[in-house]
């Protein structure tokens, strides 16, 4: 009996001193007894307010009254996110047509070369057109005979020395001529090769006296005046791009130069697969640098959307999510703070937060609402004034 009760004397020491440490030394000990509606006459509840804070402590050098938390502070920055986007592009030519031979024949004659600049309407090349320039005389011929035989009908009409039978048919065989001059004309000029627009020929990809075939491709036209550039962006940009935009971009095959343009149309959906909007852009081409087929590196700029950030060693977590503590008055505040982004240099937050305003980095786990804290160092890294 008399060893029970020196093992139950002995726990009772224990929890006694237990109960005291966390009492004196817990910070947040006096407002769970005021929770439960314990006041007690002495301990950290019972430390006078008038009492000088010593170096100890508001109870003094080694007293027992409640302990401020120690802590340091740094200043909420301003940062600026999504001010650029980066694709990858590839280019065309703004107006790029392919010259094929609209029919057959053996082709007589090439009058340009790769490389060289043609106008809209320029000769690029004939085919043996001789028996075309026979018809077409012969249509022609047909044409002014029909032509004569109306004339002298419609005089023999007039007075009434044919019937109106006669002039009918003399009246048509002359429109069946003016057909045929048409044909035969449409089947000579077929027979010589023009540019659609202006532009750079391409390679050629006959040779003359080689017979040709109808629709064969002969060479290509591109307009290097200014080039088209391709690229996609992803689908929560689309609200942002708009024509007349504008658009820089870099060739990988000309490192170290950059070319601006403008931001020219739009797809009118997006992609479901790639969840991407195409884009196109004109870049301006005087100087002829740039060529159809190069891939780019595209860059456009935003007005960015702008967000405090703070110190990661800020962020702390409770079950209504992220927060950290700011420094107000000479006491913590805690406010809450949605992470929006993570950088290497801060942690970006949708907080109630302005530039400037100290948040607590150190010292934070010992924190409560409104409780008093001791600065240690400012957000300049300045260590505060000493208290008088």
């Amino acid at each position: 009996m008399l060893s029970a009760f020196r093992q139950l004397l002995a726990c009772l020491v224990v929890l006694c001193v237990a109960a005291l440490a966390w009492l004196f030394l817990a910070p947040s000990a006096p407002q769970t007894l005021a929770g439960w509606g314990i006041v007690l006459p002495f301990g950290p509840q019972a430390a006078a307010p008038a009492e000088t804070p010593g170096r100890g402590g508001p109870g003094g050098r080694g007293g027992f009254g409640a302990r401020q938390a120690n802590v340091i502070t740094a200043a909420v920055r301003l940062a600026t996110i999504n001010t650029a986007l980066s694709a990858v592009g590839e280019a065309n030519a703004a107006g790029s047509v392919t010259v094929s031979a609209p029919s057959g024949g053996e082709l007589d004659a090439v009058l340009v070369r790769p490389g060289q600049w043609v106008e809209a309407g320029e000769v690029i090349a004939r085919f043996d057109a001789r028996t075309e320039e026979i018809d077409f005389d012969r249509a022609r011929l047909a044409l002014e005979d029909a032509q004569a035989a109306l004339e002298r009908t419609q005089g023999l009409a007039s007075s009434n020395v044919v019937a109106n039978t006669a002039l009918a048919a003399a009246e048509l065989a002359r429109a069946n001529a003016e057909l045929a001059l048409r044909n035969a004309r449409l089947a000579l000029e077929r027979k010589t090769i023009t540019s659609p627009i202006a532009g750079t020929v391409g390679l050629i990809r006959v040779n003359p006296g080689n017979y040709v075939p109808a629709q064969a491709a002969i060479t290509t036209i591109d307009d290097t005046s200014s080039i088209r550039i391709d690229f996609w962006v992803p689908e929560r940009y689309a609200g942002q791009i708009v024509p007349g935009q504008p658009v820089h971009v870099a060739a990988t095959a000309l490192p170290g130069q950059e070319f601006s343009g403008t931001v020219s149309a739009m797809d009118s959906r997006i992609d479901p697969a790639s969840r991407t909007l195409q884009v196109q852009a004109h870049i301006p081409n005087p100087d002829n640098l740039l060529r159809a087929g190069m891939s780019f590196s595209v860059r456009l700029d935003f007005p960015g959307e702008a967000y405090p950030a703070v110190n990661p060693l800020a962020i702390l977590w409770s079950a209504n999510g992220s927060y950290v503590w700011k420094y107000q008055d000479g006491k913590a505040t805690r406010v809450m703070a949605e992470i929006v982004q993570r950088n290497s240099d801060g942690v970006l937050v949708r907080a109630d937060l302005a530039p400037g305003d100290p948040v607590i980095t150190e010292g934070i786990l010992q924190l409560s609402e409104g409780a008093a804290v001791n600065l240690l160092e400012g957000p300049d890294g300045s260590a505060p004034p000493p208290a008088r």
